[in-house]
């Protein structure tokens, strides 16, 4: 499976971190809003990571890696 450098920045933070929102994910990879989005979509699109809907403000969403992320190399 070949990921983005940007994509796999990101799970590589997500794997590290268990579960973050996006706006440590931005602090962390230092990435522009643009890149960091496209990159979480293709992570979500390959079944890499799930996003989880805050209950509290439904504004705020977290990642969080999946099980056949956990499993796999890059």
């Amino acid at each position: 499976m070949k990921l983005t450098p940007s994509a796999r920045k990101v799970l590589e933070v997500i794997k590290a971190r268990r579960v973050t929102t996006f706006n440590m994910l931005r602090e962390e990879t230092k990435m522009p809003e643009r890149t960091l989005k496209e990159a979480i979509r293709i992570l979500k699109e390959l079944g890499l990571i799930e996003v989880k809907i805050c209950l509290d403000d439904t504004r705020r969403r977290f990642y969080c890696i999946t099980a056949k992320a956990e499993v796999l190399q890059f």
